[in-house]
């Protein structure tokens, strides 16, 4: 397959250079070439315009080196999509050069010109920022993408160079080229065949013995976390293999091959390659500048990071949004400008509709440990009210629970203000997060280190930031802690991701979201290889 892509990309090359020998140079000819594009760009308003901006210069067929160069770096970036799991058959290479081998008069060059940019700008927006609109897919995927126009992709191209903007158009972080060698290596492996015979679905642990037991530990060779051996017995080293590929999975880490680690040994290949693909759509759908720090809350993992300079420097366990329609954790990006110690919980309307005003309804003194308040702020004597007059829609008053050990959202939240009411906070609730899935939440994030985490971010603003927050949490006073330096906060959702130490890690698909964008993928036209186990 390569020596045809090399020979293939040495024909394409010849090609795109042999055009610049018929590129017009007199004035009748610049006025042909010159009308041809704008017929040619007639129906692309954007083309359209960058042109008439452009006074219809060329930027692919010129006579010049420059214009050679861009022309085979691009055709040579189209020959390579697959590497980056872009849509099969979607910008056809071999095509376009077809046109550019074939142009014989200045009109044609005029039309390869509008085609050549076309494609580019095609090519350079799936790219940059995705093959698929996160918004079409899951109510949860709110993240504004960055989308550069095709002026600015066109501009781009003609200001950084003949290659070079061809080139790192793609993400440049460390993330993105870790999962794209990640997605060699699993096409490689399904072309070998994949990891060979699933695992019998029976719990094997420590002592056990028998061909069950010599299945698990190939499977684990064949993964790369266990060295070859004839041993039939589930001894220490199967037991730490074990250990380590659930630790790699996020699965309860006790050495025991019980049913939710052999149902993730036995996913085959082609699951796992799945997930990469889908990590690299949405590695594209990120900011390029992510924050020199910066706060990571992957939702597939439940886990919470302080990021400084692409280390990560703090690490907590999460609870996120209960799977279900209405509770599910959204992904986006903002910044988080403050955090309130002793925070009061001003209870959303969606939860004193749905869940507490039923209970007022039967009884006016249920949920005792929260305050209700009118439109002035002042406490409603919930023995004069009639609770069962109102309805969700006619509800007039507000719910509020003061600070308190025993608050909603425990001792401290941390604000990045964002129209879906999101946020990071504290909870009374520390025994959820010793589950191995921890989707309990209405949304928002709780976690399980909150006090070490606001040490963290305020250690860059106080000499002791311990004793500062413990100061003020003393008071037992609602009390708002602006942060000197806002710190952007990431929410994303990865099943695929690749580790601190180069590993490869994987999760489950809790909310059924990467599925969605496969499926979306798939109908813009991603394919897998012939797969296997």
């Amino acid at each position: 397959m390569q020596s045809v892509l090399r020979s293939t990309a040495k024909f394409l090359l010849a090609a795109c250079i042999a055009i610049s020998g018929s590129v017009a140079t007199g004035d009748t000819d610049n006025t042909a070439f010159q009308m041809a594009l704008a017929e040619n760009t007639a129906s692309d308003p954007a083309l359209a315009a960058f042109y008439r901006q452009n006074g219809y210069e060329p930027v692919w067929v010129g006579n010049h080196v420059e214009h050679a160069v861009r022309r085979a770096t691009l055709v040579r970036a189209l020959l390579n999509t697959d590497q980056h799991g872009l849509p099969d058959g979607r910008y056809d290479p071999q095509g376009l050069v077809a046109k550019m081998e074939t142009a014989k008069t200045t009109r044609d060059l005029g039309a390869v010109e509008a085609e050549l940019s076309r494609i580019f700008v095609k090519y350079a927006k799936d790219m940059h920022s995705g093959t698929v609109n996160p918004e079409q897919i899951d109510g949860g995927l709110v993240r504004e993408v960055d989308r550069l126009s095709s002026k600015e992709h066109l501009q781009a191209l003609l200001d950084h160079g003949g290659d070079t903007y061809i080139h790192q158009v793609a993400p440049q972080s460390p993330q993105y080229r870790a999962l794209m060698k990640q997605k060699m290596l699993l096409e490689n492996l399904i072309a070998q065949g994949g990891w060979g015979q699933k695992v019998p679905d029976t719990k094997l642990e420590r002592g056990d013995s028998g061909t069950d037991v010599v299945r698990l530990r190939n499977r684990l060779v064949a993964m790369g976390y266990l060295k070859p051996t004839a041993s039939p017995t589930f001894d220490d080293a199967l037991v730490a293999a074990v250990h380590e590929f659930q630790t790699a999975h996020g699965l309860e880490a006790d050495g025991v091959a019980g049913q939710g680690t052999i149902a993730e040994l036995n996913r085959p290949v082609s699951d796992r390659l799945k997930a990469v693909l889908v990590a690299l759509e949405r590695e594209r759908w990120l900011p390029e500048e992510r924050g020199e720090r910066h706060i990571l809350v992957n939702q597939a993992d439940f886990s919470a990071k302080i990021v400084d300079d692409g280390r990560v420097t703090f690490e907590t366990r999460a609870v996120i949004g209960k799977n279900t329609h209405d509770r599910r954790s959204p992904e986006f990006s903002d910044q988080m400008e403050h955090m309130v110690i002793n925070p009061s919980w001003y209870v959303p309307r969606s939860i004193i509709t749905k869940e507490y005003l039923p209970k007022l309804r039967a009884n006016p003194n249920a949920v005792g440990h929260i305050q209700i308040t009118d439109r002035s702020g002042r406490r409603v004597n919930r023995e004069a009210v009639d609770f069962t007059q109102f309805t969700a829609r006619n509800f007039p008053f507000s719910m509020r629970q003061p600070p308190s050990q025993s608050n909603a959202l425990g001792l401290v939240k941390f604000m990045f203000p964002n129209k879906h009411n999101i946020y990071l906070h504290d909870t009374p609730q520390k025994s959820l997060f010793a589950r191995e899935v921890r989707a309990f939440s209405h949304g928002c994030i709780r976690l399980a280190d909150p006090f070490e985490f606001a040490y963290t971010l305020l250690a860059r603003q106080e000499e002791d930031p311990k004793a500062f927050f413990h100061r003020v949490l003393n008071t037992g006073k609602e009390t708002k802690v602006e942060l000197e330096q806002p710190v952007p906060v990431h929410l994303i959702y990865r099943t695929a991701y690749i580790g601190p130490r180069g590993e490869v890690q994987y999760r489950r698909d809790v909310y059924n979201r990467d599925q969605k964008i496969w499926d979306a993928l798939q109908k813009a036209g991603v394919v897998l290889p012939d797969v296997q186990g």
